[in-house]
């Protein structure tokens, strides 16, 4: 057995610790976030430090770091501006229209625009809303969290989610999680889809000691 390797993240470097997580805290959902400014400016980008944290109440949370120079991110201030923002689950067939809203253009740039994508207006939040996305969460922010200078953390209230109608039963609630066909970043430039799943439901105290018991009995038996 080859053992494992250790590092002391006391000892690194921010880089490397970066490195270090986003290779192993994998796959992370991603969040492909619409805002709008003051002006009402459309801005879009995805971000992968990302996830739901509690259902009651609906909390969501993303990592958003500033740009080297200190400068905050058209995402970051939007939010604070207008404490609205919509998080868009990515599909197979969005990503590469996503990752066009991952170049770094310049203020006041429509991103969305840039990759044509078509929205239409938020229903409980006026940030816009990419119509080719699989879900979307209407977010108002609950909290940000300010971690070091460079880097906040920022909580959003789910006040209502979009489904494609294929894909949900708005009896049951049920979600189509194949259809969905979402994707996950990896580290460096690799994302993972998750068209490969698989079950295991928990068993009860009951069901893991009966199971035990079994074993136990076949093991004597033999």
């Amino acid at each position: 057995m080859s053992g494992h390797a250790h590092f002391n993240f006391a000892d690194l470097t921010a880089k490397q610790r970066y490195k270090l997580l986003i290779g192993t805290v994998i796959p992370r959902p991603i969040a492909f976030i619409t805002t709008l400014s003051k002006d009402g400016q459309r801005n879009a980008g995805p971000f992968s430090f990302f996830n739901v944290l509690t259902h009651d109440p609906a909390i969501v949370a993303i990592g958003v770091e500033n740009y080297e120079d200190g400068r905050m991110k058209d995402t970051s201030r939007n939010i604070r501006d207008t404490g609205e923002f919509t998080v868009h689950i990515v599909d197979d067939a969005l990503a590469a229209q996503m990752e066009i809203c991952a170049i770094k253009f310049g203020p006041g740039v429509d991103e969305l625009a840039e990759a044509d994508l078509e929205t239409v207006p938020g229903r409980a939040v006026k940030s816009p809303r990419i119509v080719s996305a699989p879900a979307a969460l209407e977010c108002r922010r609950y909290m940000t969290l300010e971690v070091g200078k460079a880097r906040e953390i920022i909580l959003g209230e789910v006040l209502g989610i979009h489904i494609r109608a294929d894909l949900v039963n708005p009896e049951t609630l049920h979600v189509d999680q194949h259809g969905m066909d979402a994707i996950g970043r990896l580290g460096g430039h690799s994302y993972a889809r998750t068209r490969d799943q698989f079950d295991i439901k928990t068993m009860s105290v009951e069901q893991w000691e009966g199971r035990k018991q079994s074993a136990s009995l076949a093991e004597t038996a033999g």
